[in-house]
């Protein structure tokens, strides 16, 4: 899962004392942490911190609103929007560490805890921002806020709150915003239901259990060892273990010749939440459509998706459907192609039986080898998890002249997390990195960025971003270290250009320092993606483990080779799910769903071909029930167009490293990318507004310009 969340709220400092194990405590989160670089006292925290501070950390925020209300002075940005943009500092600093742990290392007691949190802190939200008198002082600054002497971002700022209030019911009569809040309360304890269920699913109700030896055959060495490692870990000693993480499934369905094992993971796998069992999700599912629906009617608005669009660049759901229609005819005759490609070889091994989804993945891996004589495992020795991060370190240190320094001496929530800081040319400090790289029992699958602390200006004084990634990546075995295929290389890619927005973010108010629409968020993160099939970074980081040579040219040809490879199943099953999530929220009255029903309509209706599922099926597609991007999937795809365009500019340039353009990426995409609606930020940096062809070209969904396949 790619994905990145902003919170907006500040901290402040108080001493509260607390019991944990009979003696009296501090409890961390009411004080700045007493740590270097005030990153987050995890060798301090005690799960019996989470609720008191939640607790006095809302308390506190209500004593704030209510200052800023009973102010009797006429409203002013100095004593309204700067106090209310401020406001909230316990509660902030327990919620960025409380909200990652329980997907990055959960527990059932922070389960339990967050099912008693998450209605306490949608309640006290509602209340905020339903509050009459604090809407009231708002509304007179928005009202008059071309009138009073303000600059541009202080004007953004006002316009901004005011927005959020009307979109949380601010302007609503009370008797319905007692049934929103009322909504807003249930969907709340749903999509907690729909994350655990899914991670019940996914970490515990599923293993393949190997105890046949022949049932490996295709599997490399080093796939069967981590299943044995994995089995170990289980006390299945001399068996092999295969999970639904994907370091583990997917080398599975690329290499396995045994074709009902094959389906039999990956049934596990796109089943999960359908199994009308304790984890099911489909009522779930159904419940939370029908109430999104209720909340966009009750706000005025037609559907959840023209609700959510709105703030978007796209601005409506027809344009956003337009947008995917286009991609779908482009690139559905692609993945018929891929298809048609797979099945030849089938029939030719005289294979009696029609390519299914549970074949895409060994079929493909043939059609590599064939097409372009690529085998992964071949490329796998070049990129270590110390390859890859030094990759991406570099690719960043070439464009902003920033640098990379292992520290040893911060606390981690778990072990094997590492942590970074990130220096400016002049050696002055950035901010911190904490990565967290490989699956376990407790944590949600997918990768993500987000931050324990975001970069700001107060008063002057800067406070430095600490940004947290999160991995499932392949775990290393034995004496071999983590070798890593190519969607684990541009993943960590990936969540590290989230981080590099984070730490790069300026600006003096929490409401709009870094704060994107989220059809612009993926565009840096995707960005960074390119840069790791590019010739002259790979010739850096890329290097045998075991001999330490480069990796050879022969190798970087066929990369830049295959880069077009399975991009019609890649696109296709993205699109399908993208399309879903708009069916879902397009839906204009509430009404009861059947989940599974729908679903199929739904795929029916675009055509979908049976050898490809959606990306994710409804029960188990946690960006939309419980991820925060509900009626916004398809950001992805949009976000491709912005961060394709945008390497263009450097590779037309003739310079790959170009640092004039790196400096205006840098500035008017990542540090002040709050400062203005997304496009008129693009448009800064590129001087132009962004062309389509060239992710068509790059998917080689087109064959030149103007001309589609």
């Amino acid at each position: 899962m790619k994905k990145i969340l902003y919170l907006t709220f500040l901290m402040t400092i108080v001493t509260f004392v607390g019991c944990k194990n009979g003696k009296k405590a501090e409890n961390p989160f009411l004080s700045e942490f007493k740590t270097p670089y005030q990153v987050p006292s995890f060798d301090k925290i005690d799960t019996s911190d989470y609720l008191p501070a939640f607790i006095e950390g809302m308390k506190q925020q209500k004593e704030e609103i209510n200052a800023i209300i009973n102010n009797p002075e006429a409203p002013t940005f100095e004593n309204t929007i700067i106090p209310f943009d401020r406001s909230g500092v316990v509660l902030t600093r327990v919620s960025k560490v409380f909200y990652n742990l329980t997907e990055a290392n959960t527990s059932d007691q922070l389960q339990a805890l967050a099912r008693k949190i998450d209605p306490m802190v949608t309640q006290h939200e509602d209340e905020i921002y339903m509050n009459p008198g604090l809407f009231k002082k708002i509304k007179v600054l928005f009202e008059k806020r071309h009138q009073i002497n303000l600059d541009s971002q202080q004007v953004r700022v006002i316009e901004k709150y005011y927005h959020d209030f009307e979109k949380r019911g601010a302007n609503l009569p009370a008797d319905k915003q007692e049934e929103l809040k009322k909504i807003n309360s249930e969907l709340s304890t749903l999509s907690l239901t729909f994350g655990d269920n899914v991670l019940a699913e996914t970490n515990k109700n599923f293993k393949l259990v190997i105890d046949n030896k022949k049932d490996l055959d295709g599997l490399p060495k080093g796939v069967i060892d981590a299943a044995s490692e994995t089995a170990k870990e289980m006390k299945l000693d001399g068996k092999w273990v295969f999970t639904l993480a994907k370091p583990s499934m997917i080398p599975f369905l690329q290499f396995a010749k045994n074709r009902a094992l094959r389906e039999k993971i990956y049934r596990g796998y796109f089943m999960r939440g359908d199994n009308n069992n304790a984890n099911d999700n489909k009522v779930t599912v159904a419940k939370i459509v029908k109430l999104r629906c209720q909340k966009a009617k009750l706000l005025g608005y037609n559907s959840y998706a023209a609700y959510v669009i709105d703030e978007n660049m796209a601005k409506t759901p027809a344009q956003v459907n337009e947008f995917l229609a286009k991609l779908w005819s482009a690139s559905l005759p692609v993945a018929k192609q891929e298809v048609a490609e797979m099945q030849k070889i089938i029939d030719q091994e005289g294979g009696k039986f029609k390519l299914a989804p549970w074949d895409w993945w060994y079929y493909a891996e043939k059609v590599r080898k064939a097409k372009y004589d690529m085998d992964e495992n071949e490329l796998k020795p070049y990129f270590t998890l110390d390859n890859v991060r030094n990759g991406m370190f570099f690719v960043a240190s070439k464009l902003y002249g920033v640098t990379f320094a292992k520290r040893t001496d911060l606390p981690v929530y778990q072990k094997d997390v590492e942590t970074y800081e990130v220096k400016e040319s002049n050696g002055k400090s950035l901010g911190i990195i904490y990565m967290d790289y490989y699956p376990r029992d407790n944590k949600k699958g997918g990768a993500w960025c987000t931050d324990f602390q975001s970069s700001i200006t107060l008063d002057g004084k800067k406070i430095n971003a600490i940004m947290s990634l999160v991995f499932n990546v392949s775990k290393p075995t034995g004496n071999t270290p983590a070798l890593l295929n190519w969607d684990e290389t541009t993943t960590l890619f990936h969540e590290f250009g989230h981080s590099l927005h984070g730490l790069f973010t300026e600006g003096k108010y929490y409401r709009t320092a870094g704060v994107v629409p989220q059809d612009y968020v993926e565009m840096p993160s995707q960005f960074m993606e390119n840069w790791a099939s590019e010739p002259d970074v790979l010739r850096h980081y890329a290097k045998n483990y075991k001999t330490g040579e480069v990796i050879p040219e022969r190798l970087i040809e066929k990369i830049q080779k295959s880069g077009q490879f399975n991009q019609g199943f890649e696109t296709i099953e993205y699109l399908a799910a993208s399309i879903l999530d708009m069916d879902y929220h397009d839906i204009t009255t509430p009404k009861e769903i059947d989940v599974d029903a729908f679903e199929k309509h739904s795929m029916d209706s675009i055509q979908l071909i049976s050898e490809i599922l959606p990306r994710y099926r409804s029960t188990y597609f946690s960006h939309i029930f419980d991820g925060g991007y509900a009626a916004g999937y398809y950001v992805y795809i949009w976000a491709a167009v912005l961060d394709a365009d945008a390497f263009n500019a450097f590779k037309i340039s003739g310079v790959l490293f170009n640092q004039d353009l790196a400096a205006k990426f840098r500035k008017y995409c990542l540090a002040k990318s709050g400062d203005d609606e997304g496009m008129v930020q693009y448009r800064k940096f590129r001087g132009q507004d962004p062309s389509i062809e060239p992710l068509l070209m790059k998917r080689g969904l087109i064959i030149e310009k103007g001309n589609k396949k």
